[in-house]
């Protein structure tokens, strides 16, 4: 079976994790850059200051994505670089670089799909309380007009977050930034302000347009496979993935963004009108996925599986590799909120090297896109519609607490020379979009 013929076959990154340039040309500080500069944060004493040049070598990385065929790349914008107080007066060579960067993809026949937000918060907001202070939400529409006024001439899909439960995990655990281990209720409070953000950013978005654009939201989450395919297990899975944990489930994290309503009604900050707010029309579901596990319906209700994956399938994350999890969380997804689904995010963290030959051999890798893959076939077959899959991620990048010792990339980088190669996932994910997915 072949792809629909209009399948965006993408790659996703992060400005943080390849941008560098973290102090040049007027860009402000971030919580990342504060973060990584305490000793015992980041493996290795690592830091995004530099990362993958991306930010003086972009032009060399879109054209490695229209060497590979790539059709559509979402990027994230740091908030510092454009507006270095988060709120105030704009750094026009910080604008500028996007300005350049969306020309040189849509040139390259890539189609860019702009995330306003991939956890680079200002770090002049964070003194000021960051996601914990109400009148975030008010910054966050001021930064989206910025961006929107100046891009959307050519800009019309945008991004409003990328993984609100990924790096709320800076509010509760302390390994991402800003690095608080702060109670439930103030997590669930920031979370409505992150859901506030996101419902202004798509009026903002909306209003300000100059051409029709598409909006969404990247999300991660639980996803629960039923343990057999029968209509109870099938339920239960679907019960678990929606309801699951206590502290921040799927169903604190989306439903009020697709149902205007809160799966409890003591919601820390919550004021009449806020949820016609955060109650947004959204055009697609953005799905990013790495994880799954097994549920079944039990004899007192559902309940999760301890089922093991085969030895050695594990990412470098030690990750257990459930690629028919993908098939479930889309279809659990579709059938609870009733939009078309793109797959954002999907990759593995692997262990790469150039081998004698001078080339990048990553086996692993191709077969877990591979068997992602099979999974997205299958929700097609069904009938379920998916728009699209990006890989994460173009390049081996900075990994958050992990520093450079991951790699999910496509393409190799040399952090020493910042040399690129792109490995043998990359070329046999350029064969699949050139056969329009015919080769799995």
């Amino acid at each position: 079976m072949s792809f629909p013929r209009d399948f965006l076959w993408g790659v996703s990154t992060s400005s943080y994790q390849i941008e560098g340039a973290a102090r040049e040309d007027g860009k402000g500080l971030s919580m990342g850059d504060v973060f990584c500069q305490r000793p015992g944060n980041i493996r290795h004493g690592h830091t995004g200051d530099v990362a993958c040049d991306h930010y003086h070598r972009y032009r060399e990385d879109v054209a490695l994505m229209k060497s590979l065929g790539i059709r559509a790349n979402r990027f994230s914008v740091s908030w510092p670089r454009v507006l270095p107080a988060g709120v105030g007066p704009v750094n026009e060579k910080g604008l500028a670089f996007y300005d350049r960067l969306v020309d040189e993809l849509l040139a390259a026949g890539v189609w860019p799909f702009l995330a306003l937000y991939h956890w680079d918060l200002p770090w002049e907001l964070q003194l000021r309380g960051g996601w914990q202070n109400r009148e975030i939400a008010d910054w966050f529409a001021e930064y989206t007009r910025v961006l929107v006024t100046r891009l959307s001439d050519r800009v019309t899909d945008w991004v409003t977050f990328v993984e609100p439960a990924a790096f709320l995990g800076g509010l509760t655990n302390g390994q991402h930034a800003p690095g608080l281990r702060l109670p439930r209720k103030e997590v669930l409070r920031a979370l409505h302000h992150i859901h506030l953000a996101h419902g202004r950013a798509v009026q903002v978005i909306r209003q300000t347009a100059k051409r029709p654009v598409r909006v969404a939201l990247s999300h991660v989450g639980k996803t629960v496979i039923p343990d057999t395919e029968s209509a109870a297990d099938i339920e239960a899975a679907r019960h678990l993935t929606m309801f699951a944990d206590e502290t921040y489930n799927n169903a604190w994290l989306l439903d009020p963004i697709y149902r205007g309503e809160y799966p409890v009604a003591d919601v820390p900050g919550l004021q009449d009108g806020d949820l016609k707010i955060i109650r947004q029309p959204l055009d697609f579901f953005a799905l990013n996925f790495y994880h799954a596990e097994y549920g079944r319906a039990g004899a007192n209700g559902p309940e999760t599986v301890a089922r093991p994956v085969p030895p050695g399938h594990y990412t470098a994350f030690n990750w257990e590799m459930r690629p028919e999890g993908l098939y479930w969380a889309i279809r659990f997804m579709h059938e609870r909120y009733g939009l078309p689904v793109t797959v954002t995010e999907n990759g593995m963290a692997n262990l790469d090297w150039p081998a004698l030959d001078g080339q990048v051999h990553d086996p692993q890798r191709i077969d877990f896109i591979h068997r992602h893959l099979l999974s997205v076939r299958r929700a097609l077959q069904e009938g379920l519609p998916v728009e699209g899959y990006f890989v994460w991620s173009l390049l081996d990048n900075f990994e958050w607490a992990e520093g450079y010792e991951k790699r999910f990339g496509l393409v190799y980088v040399d952090y020493a020379t910042q040399r690129r190669i792109p490995k043998d996932s990359a070329h046999w994910y350029a064969r699949v979009i050139a056969n329009q997915g015919t080769p799995l």
